[in-house]
């Protein structure tokens, strides 16, 4: 995230603050932000800095070439730099600044772009968490009492926010004037109109909307910005808010250019009037879960807490948002007749939404997609053994049936939220442990390799640290600490050298169904040649490499991996790896050792500088 800012506007200072909430999560969620101080002196833009406590770079940018070059005109401009070096859908020269917490909202609309928005619900874990729309009385334009909000309670409101010279706000209002026609007069939404116009004179406004047949609705203006802060409205308009019978806000919509976001309004309008609601499903491709969701509301607010409504999220977090490897499982209809695309990326796509399980359009256009109810089949398409070790569908059905989730209370609800990320023990737990040194036989030269690795020193380094007796560091400096025949929980390290070091059963299982005489070899042990480096090694690795032990892995996961990796596909060969990427020899030991269980990879402060 790149932070353009002239320091001697006032805007920037606003901004700032958001830019430094949010850079609060940078290392968490595998970002970085610098900071550009344009059109003004050093000196200026080093005061700003530590006023506004920027903790990150920031290069000056005096004479503004580096705003030239990406041709930005706004003072202020928030922008999105994907790995690759792609501009992202973050884009922001347009700020709230009407009141002293107006950057709250700059704060949500970056996170939201960057894909790690909070949720902001007072009760975490309720179905059904539409907002209460917040309350406002200002004046009518053509005079009289002025228009209270609350006084709509108990009928349906569409509140539209709208500058009498816009043509994109003249489509909308063509648009809720011929569709409010079709709704019955008892059960009909009132359309509330908001003027952004500040400036302009009351007889511009209702000369504009006249000439244009477009009186037809409650005018109202708002000279001190009361409406506009409470329904956070700045930038582009029209802004339509859809508001329930119970005050509730069904649902936004900022910008008008027709086509899908017209198909969903039809909907909500139906929806919120309590008539039936029409189905506007895609014919040609995806439609989206919003769109599911009007008439399935249950089902569409059980899907937000499953990890499938956060898949595209973890996506952006690894810097994988162009890997089509990755994309394919993350995303709906992936390079399907209108499905989501790379190229075109439509928002409302992204994530495992309800047309991954039910098909395009779901049983409405794909009656036959998942035949009698049973979604293993489609399940295993992506949960396959190379991306999703011990995946058992029975297992994990209950954490994504919209039944099961549902059914939940609010707190079991919220921990669902709070598990994704969270590693999975997905290693097997039948087989005893056996040690690394009954590996070496067939495997010897993955043996020697890891031999000289941290890894098989693990013990080593808890006796030099002085925790040989910790019992929070033996279980990741150990094989099998505790378990039937790995390292016995109170034995001293030098009791058993085999089992006190991080050895291959650590990562591969318990072996001794695996080397027992006249055994299966294959599928008695987990083989990780085979399998995605961020998906399932960082299962494997994380139990361990977690946030407090060594905080930033996961999201160098695969560049640890490439340092140690020591594994064929034909045990004892020594033969080199075959991926997709080509051949791949088994590297050499690492010159430098990777950080330690418990040992944080030291990390330099940030500093502002200019």
């Amino acid at each position: 995230m790149i932070f353009f800012f002239n320091p001697e506007v006032e805007e920037s200072k606003s901004v700032a603050k958001a830019v430094v909430d949010v850079a609060a999560d940078r290392r968490n969620h595998n970002f970085e932000v610098v900071g550009v101080a344009v059109g003004s002196s050093p000196e200026k833009a080093k005061a700003f800095v530590a006023e506004a406590g920027l903790d990150f770079p920031v290069i000056d940018d005096e004479r503004a070439r580096i705003a030239r070059t990406l041709g930005l005109r706004a003072p202020v401009v928030v922008l999105g730099i994907d790995p690759e070096g792609y501009v992202t859908s973050l884009a922001m020269s347009t700020f709230s600044t009407d009141s002293p917490d107006a950057w709250k909202t700059t704060v949500k609309q970056i996170r939201e772009k960057l894909h790690i928005a909070k949720s902001d619900s007072s009760n975490p874990g309720e179905l059904n968490q539409l907002p209460l729309a917040p309350l406002f009385e200002i004046p009518r334009l053509d005079g009289g009492d002025p228009f209270r909000l609350a006084d709509t309670r108990g009928k349906p409101v569409v509140l539209m926010f709208f500058l009498h010279t816009c043509g994109h706000c003249h489509a909308a209002l063509e648009f809720f004037k011929e569709q409010l026609a079709k709704l019955p007069e008892d059960k009909r939404p009132e359309l509330v109109g908001v003027s952004v116009a500040s400036s302009a004179s009351k007889a511009a406004i209702h000369s504009s909307l006249d000439e244009l047949e477009l009186d037809y609705f409650t005018v109202l203006v708002d000279p001190t910005g009361v409406a506009k802060k409470e329904f956070a409205v700045f930038g582009g308009v029209p802004v339509i808010y859809l508001i329930d019978r119970s005050g509730r806000i069904v649902q936004r919509v900022q910008g008008w250019s027709g086509g899908r976001e017209s198909a969903l309004l039809k909907m909500q309008l139906a929806r919120i009037a309590g008539v039936p609601i029409p189905m506007i499903l895609n014919p040609n491709g995806y439609t989206g879960s919003d769109v599911c969701g009007v008439c399935h509301a249950v089902e569409y607010d059980s899907w937000l807490y499953t990890n499938h409504a956060g898949a595209y999220s973890t996506l952006v977090e690894h810097g994988k948002e162009r890997d089509p490897e990755c994309v394919g499982c993350h995303v709906v209809g992936f390079d399907q007749p209108g499905g989501f695309s790379i190229k075109d990326h439509p928002k409302q796509l992204e994530d495992v939404g309800c047309e991954s399980c039910h098909g395009r359009g779901g049983p409405h256009l794909s009656p036959a997609f998942a035949k009698g109810g049973n979604y293993e089949p489609t399940c295993v398409g992506c949960h396959n053994p190379k991306h999703s070790l011990g995946f058992d569908y029975a297992t994990f059905l209950p954490k994504t049936s919209h039944k099961a989730v549902a059914a939940l209370t609010p707190e079991e609800r919220a921990q669902l939220v709070a598990s994704r990320g969270i590693p999975r023990d997905v290693l097997p737990k039948g087989a005893d442990f056996v040690g690394s040194d009954a590996c070496k036989t067939c495997h010897a030269p993955e043996y020697e390799t890891w031999s000289k690795q941290p890894h098989a020193h693990a013990g080593e380094t808890l006796q030099k640290a002085g925790k040989a007796d910790d019992i929070n560091c033996l279980r990741c400096h150990t094989t099998g600490y505790d378990q039937p025949g790995g390292f016995p929980a109170q034995a001293a390290l030098r009791q058993h050298p085999d089992l006190a070091r991080v050895g291959c059963e650590s990562c591969h299982g318990p072996g001794a169904d695996h080397i027992a005489p006249g055994a299966q070899r294959v599928g008695t042990i987990v083989s990780l040649g085979d399998k995605c480096d961020s998906c399932v090694i960082l299962q494997i690795c994380g139990s361990c490499h977690d946030d407090a032990n060594d905080p930033g892995f996961e999201f160098s996961v695969e560049e640890k991996i490439e340092r140690q990796r020591h594994g064929t596909l034909e045990p004892g060969t020594g033969a080199p790896l075959k991926t997709s990427a080509g051949t791949r020899q088994p590297p050499s030991p690492p010159n430098a050792p990777l950080p330690k269980v418990g040992e944080a990879a030291a990390q330099t402060p940030p500093h502002p500088e200019s």
